[in-house]
């Protein structure tokens, strides 16, 4: 008996840590010559919500459908907590809203989430308390007996993201489950996800929203051509780009080419006819007046402003988020 060591002690056979939620490793997808998704790797960490930005056509979506198994990839791996992508375990984890509505209209809501609890295989009390979990967090228990082709838009996107959730799983992934929808809807939408968050649940969340992204994620990836060109927090990505620079925001009137070559010249960038700079010292304001002023240009507006995530987007990818 003296000699016998209890497992606990010995690290050499401690348990493994658990599987991350979501693995991507140098993951690829051509379609004919578009290469949509382009050596991608990734890793979510539990209970994290990663913002996915990127303007259409940047591969968001692609990579959505590819976690979910709707994309089969040229090459690379994908692993839902250390399950394959395509296999029933990651399907029974994992969670997808898509940015299109997947509901029958001809249902009634709750009928909808009834449909979607049995093809996960859900029956008796627990489909019962899993359909009343999704009716009440979604807020449309009075609407319950409400045929879904005559819910608002609004509704539909709420019942379209409890539809995916009727299972419960670990990891989610969303959409853009905001698109089309009211101002008071999208609050409701965000008190959702931020609900779903307090449980611990693992999201994944595509927006076309910067301000979204900065509500909702602790993380954010900007996706750009196929690549995640950054990722990190919204500040260190702030940092990153401009570390302690301001931005100057100028509006100019004068000939647009002229406005347009000046602006080049000092090194700033046109977006929206506006002409935008960064600082490190604000004395540097003199110099681009007293600039402008020999150029000939008139300036009709100046403002000062801190670099915010539209700034690092635009200082990445050369491009406002919905181009």
């Amino acid at each position: 008996m003296g000699d016998r060591t209890s497992a606990n002690s010995n690290p050499s056979i401690s348990a493994s840590p658990s599987p991350l939620p979501l693995q991507i490793d140098t993951l690829i997808k051509r379609f004919g010559q578009v290469v949509a998704v382009d050596g991608v790797s990734l890793e979510l960490r539990s209970g994290e919500c990663l913002g996915l930005l990127g303007p259409n056509g940047a591969g968001k979506s692609t990579l959505i459908r590819t976690i979910v198994g709707r994309v089969i990839p040229d090459s690379g791996r994908v692993t839902v907590f250390g399950a394959a992508a395509d296999s029933p375990a990651a399907r029974a984890t994992l969670g997808w809203v898509p940015q299109d509505l997947a509901l029958y209209p001809r249902l009634t809501a709750k009928e909808n989430l009834r449909a979607f609890g049995r093809y996960y295989g859900m029956t008796g009390k627990k489909l019962d308390e899993a359909v009343a979990w999704c009716l009440d967090w979604a807020a449309l228990q009075d609407r319950a007996g409400e045929l879904t082709r005559n819910l608002s838009g609004g509704m539909k996107r709420r019942l379209n993201m409890a539809a995916g959730l009727i299972h419960q799983p670990r990891l989610v992934l969303m959409d853009e489950p905001t698109v089309g929808v009211d101002p008071q809807s999208r609050n409701r939408i965000f008190e959702m996800i931020e609900a779903l968050r307090t449980r611990g649940m693992t999201i994944v969340y595509t927006t076309h929203y910067m301000e979204e992204a900065e509500r909702l994620c602790d993380r954010i990836a900007i996706v750009d051509h196929g690549h995640i060109i950054a990722l990190d927090t919204k500040e260190a990505l702030i940092h990153n780009s401009f570390a302690s620079r301001t931005q100057v925001i100028a509006r100019l009137d004068g000939p647009a080419g002229k406005v347009s070559a000046w602006v080049a010249q000092r090194g700033g960038r046109l977006v929206d006819a506006t002409a935008e700079f960064t600082i490190e010292r604000p004395t540097e304001i003199a110099g681009l007046l007293e600039g402008a002023a020999a150029a000939g240009l008139e300036l009709v507006d100046l403002s000062l402003r801190r670099p915010n995530l539209e700034s690092v987007f635009l200082h990445l990818t050369g491009r406002e988020l919905r181009d």
